[in-house]
């Protein structure tokens, strides 16, 4: 396998710089918000950025931008691409270029319910074929048997389903600016909280768990 591929196993890196991937995962978002709520005056301030579109535009063509800057980092910091970021910057870069060439803000606000549907269909797939790819995930972060990688798994396809749906109706019955501030502050501590909430589950099936006892 080439060294430029992406790969689902953690490496030193990965446990040295726990606060590097969480800066990189969130800061494309964080660019995204600040350019959807300061985009008219980053069009005044830098006339050349009225050629992308209106406020929305722009944060779209900043956060694609800071999408690839992070992907690099990652790529140089911790030697691969995870599997959900690269996935999801895939599709923010075809969406992303699609809404700034057509001028349709549409397919950058359809981009989560794309990748979401995606996670999940994949997930609940692989379950339906025998095989719980969540533990090509998150086996960096713990161990679990069989029974639990599957329960987990299932949990996690259903819920970016979830998530899914949640975007379209967010997007689609709400103003710019509170889908923004939705995709933000909102998507983020739903996540947290949906994976603090699985704790008892990984606790019950870790196999670090069972050796210890």
């Amino acid at each position: 396998m080439s060294d430029t591929s992406t790969d689902t196993h953690a490496s030193k890196a990965d446990k040295q710089h726990p606060m590097l991937k969480m800066a990189l995962e969130l800061g494309p978002l964080l660019v995204f918000f600040f350019g959807n709520l300061r985009g008219e005056w980053l069009s005044r301030t830098f006339p050349e950025l009225t050629a992308i579109g209106g406020p929305l535009l722009i944060a779209t063509a900043l956060f694609m931008a800071a999408t690839v800057v992070s992907l690099v980092i990652s790529k140089v910091v911790f030697k691969h691409l995870p599997v959900m970021p690269f996935v999801s910057g895939v599709v923010v870069m075809v969406f992303g270029g699609l809404s700034i060439w057509l001028q349709d803000e549409t397919f950058i606000k359809m981009k989560p319910t794309i990748v979401n549907t995606l996670f999940g269909v994949v997930l609940l797939g692989g379950l339906a074929f025998g095989t719980s790819l969540l533990g090509y995930v998150f086996n960096a972060a713990f161990q679990l048997d069989a029974e639990g990688w599957k329960k987990l798994t299932l949990r996690w396809g259903i819920f970016f389903l979830f998530l899914a749906v949640l975007n379209e109706v967010v997007w689609r019955n709400f103003s710019d600016d509170a889908w923004v501030s939705f995709k933000v502050w909102g998507t983020m501590p739903i996540t947290i909280l949906f994976t603090l909430a699985q704790m008892p589950l990984i606790m019950k099936h870790s196999l670090e768990e069972k050796d210890d006892a």
